[in-house]
């Protein structure tokens, strides 16, 4: 017991330090002692015993893969266990990391984002070929020299998802480069709403179980819904839908051939497509009557046991000089999402195009919003340019998207600032990513439509890919009084904001509905070309209180249905067995619209009213032409387009009619093309044709 006492007295004293003369004495002679042993020789290869120089490792290793050495099993398991666990601390001590991939997975399931590992001095070759691989930017970014403030707005912004496996045979390990944290990484078909680094397990095909990751592909939502059947004229003789002079589709369509992608067929509105070009059909004289009808009949090219019935229409377009005072509110989403190159960059040149296109006397507001709204610019005339320019150029984009909150604001504002016999609008610019407060394509419907009691227009601008949200921008669109548009580059925020200005901003009609009746004694079927999303009950038509589409200035509206002749083979439904009542003779013997093929009907309200006015056109044999060729070139080129949208939407009307055949039909009808729209279409056609043969 003493001794235990006086050893444990001892362990708690601390040693005196070493004499340093002591020990470099001490180290000389032992140095002397190693040259004196002629350890110093120079040995080209191997050592004194002729063994080859080898790891320790290789040493326990060959013997035990040796045959005559390697008696039995036991034998191999009490040897190869101590290697690999040699193996394991050989890696450890070499600072490659061990990849727990249990711990990964679990960490994804439950939708953690990994913490950034600590910085691994790697060997001079590992780094010299890191650099080498990875660029200046890479090498300059693993720096001990960062600060933490880079390191966060490099987890905050990524660029792109770039993570590497290496597999070194030297080494034996795994060695994983840090990487940019990056948004929107879908593991197994879900999507990971924090930023993580992206982790490849292996090279190799992924088993059971293993963990993907992939960049998002994108979450764009569109409207679902059908193409226009065939209907018997016998049964449903009467086809009513809203007017639709928006664009967006177009575009939309345009950016993802030009990207090397066919469109989502929910994507393609086929009176979108055709509604985007500008044509010369016949105007009004004066504003009396905002819009002309103008019916043609001509052969379908893709069908030639059916015709078309095309219905242009084109909105009496407004001076620039008599055009009335606008009050505009830009309702501008600041949002993270909008932080893209094709986002709010472009949104904010897109508005200065505008503002330059203003007049002075003109108002603009500035409402942004992100988690919550806020207003940038109070009414400001556009006298004071500057002023208007400079609050554009000071958003950035962050936070997350609170839209219904923007829109009250925005109306608020509009309310404010509100001109009497002048245009009152808000202009939605957005990528339509709602995800704060109210943000049901529903609840936002609500919020509009009793917005739109106060007289006041509503635009909606898309911006880029990845989220946008189509089928909001319709619905907020088509309750607000508004128009909606996408705008993919400047040149089509060009084209929508200053060329088409007058159309975009100034209203002549609103709720403009078409009802077309056919007759029976002529047409067997009827269908629709477009207008889905547009249609309307038959009793709608006469009911002021549904809301419908307008017309901006100087708009053009065309509308074609392949109508299907009594007696042609191509009439898809059988006569019934039960027919309709025989008419009374007072009924059949009135043949003042025997020669009819259909009666063509709009009802439309002036801006600030709410009673309706008709404007009724029939259409006989005197709006038919014989051939395609012999249609006015307009007609063409529109018919042309539509037998584009249909292809692309894949309908199934036009399977048998090539690319090719809407190619030349276009070709043949440009005409005058002063923008070079239509040039731009027939090359989206060779687009679209190569990219369907892949």
């Amino acid at each position: 017991m003493t001794v235990d006492k006086e050893l444990e007295k001892l362990s708690r004293t601390t040693p005196p330090a070493a004499d340093p003369e002591a020990r470099a004495r001490a180290l000389a002679a032992a140095m002397q002692a190693f040259d004196d042993a002629g350890n110093n020789a120079a040995v080209p290869q191997g050592n004194a015993k002729g063994w080859r120089q080898s790891s320790i490792i290789n040493w326990i290793w060959s013997p035990a893969m040796n045959k005559k050495f390697l008696a039995g099993s036991a034998l191999a398991t009490l040897l190869v266990i101590p290697a690999a666990g040699y193996l394991a601390i050989e890696l450890t001590r070499s600072g490659l990391p061990i990849v727990d991939q249990e711990k990964i997975t679990d960490n994804i399931s439950q939708n953690i984002a990994p913490k950034p590992a600590e910085p691994v001095t790697a060997s001079p070759q590992l780094s010299e070929a890191a650099t080498e691989e990875d660029g200046p930017a890479q090498s300059a970014a693993a720096t001990d020299g960062q600060t933490s403030q880079d390191k966060e707005q490099q987890a905050a912004k990524p660029d792109a998802l770039k993570s590497k496996l290496e597999d070194s045979a030297a080494t034996a390990g795994l060695a994983k480069r840090a990487a940019p944290a990056a948004p929107g990484i879908a593991v197994e078909g879900q999507l990971l709403t924090e930023p993580m680094a992206a982790i490849v397990p292996s090279p190799a095909p992924p088993a059971e179980g293993r963990v993907q990751i992939q960049l998002d592909p994108g979450r764009e939502r569109f409207a679902n819904a059908a193409a226009n059947p065939i209907k018997s004229v016998a049964t449903d003789p009467v086809s009513t839908f809203s007017a639709d002079v928006d664009s967006a589709s177009y575009s939309f369509v345009r950016r993802s051939l030009t990207g090397g992608a066919m469109p989502d067929p929910q994507s393609v509105r086929v009176e979108e497509m055709i509604n985007y070009f500008p044509y010369d059909w016949p105007r009004p004289e004066n504003a009396n009557q905002p819009f002309k009808a103008t019916v043609t009949v001509m052969p379908t090219p893709w069908n030639h046991d059916t015709e078309l019935m095309h219905v242009a229409i084109k909105g009496y377009d407004i001076a620039p000089a008599t055009a009335p005072h606008a009050n505009l509110v830009f309702l501008i989403d600041v949002s993270g999402s909008m932080d893209e190159p094709d986002k709010l960059p472009l949104l904010k040149s897109a508005f200065r195009l505008l503002v330059n296109k203003l007049k002075a006397d003109d108002t603009v507001s500035i409402v942004t919003y992100a988690g919550n709204a806020g207003t940038v610019l109070e009414p400001t005339r556009v006298a004071e340019k500057s002023k208007i320019l400079s609050a554009i150029d000071r958003l950035e984009a962050g936070g997350s998207t609170g839209g219904a909150e923007g829109i009250e604001a925005a109306y608020d504002l509009a309310k404010q600032a509100f001109v009497k016999d002048g245009v009152n609008r808000v202009m939605l610019a957005t990528d339509g990513d709602f995800n704060v407060g109210p943000s049901s394509d529903e609840d936002l419907k609500r919020i509009i439509e009793e917005k739109r009691k106060d007289g006041i227009f509503l635009t909606v601008l898309g911006f880029g890919r990845g989220n946008l949200n189509d089928s909001l921008m319709q619905t907020l669109a088509q309750n607000g009084n508004g128009s909606a548009a996408y705008i993919d580059t400047l040149a089509e925020a060009q084209k929508a904001l200053v060329e088409e200005a007058g159309s975009t901003l100034f209203p002549i009609a609103k709720d403009v509905k078409f009802q077309v009746e056919f007759n029976p004694e002529r047409i067997a079927e009827y269908r629709l070309i477009g207008y889905e999303t547009r249609a309307l009950n038959r009793e709608d038509f006469n009911n002021d209180r549904v809301d419908a589409g307008d017309i901006g200035s100087g708009h053009s509206v065309t509308a074609i249905y392949e109508i299907t002749p009594r007696g042609s083979p191509a009439v898809m439904n059988d006569d019934l067995r039960y027919g309709p009542a025989e008419k009374a003779p007072a009924e059949t013997s009135d043949s003042a619209h025997r020669g009819e093929l259909a009666f063509v009907k709009m009802r439309y309200k002036r801006p600030g009213e709410d009673k309706s006015a008709l404007i009724t056109t029939p259409v006989g044999d005197s709006n038919a032409v014989a051939s395609v060729d012999a249609a006015p070139q307009d007609v063409r080129f529109s018919v042309a387009v539509a037998a584009f949208g249909q292809k692309l939407s894949r309908v199934a009307a036009v399977d048998s009619y090539s690319y090719q055949a809407i190619a030349d039909l276009a070709a043949a009808s440009r005409g005058t093309d002063t923008f070079g729209y239509r040039s731009d279409f027939l090359g989206l056609i060779r687009l679209a044709d190569g990219l369907s043969q892949r």
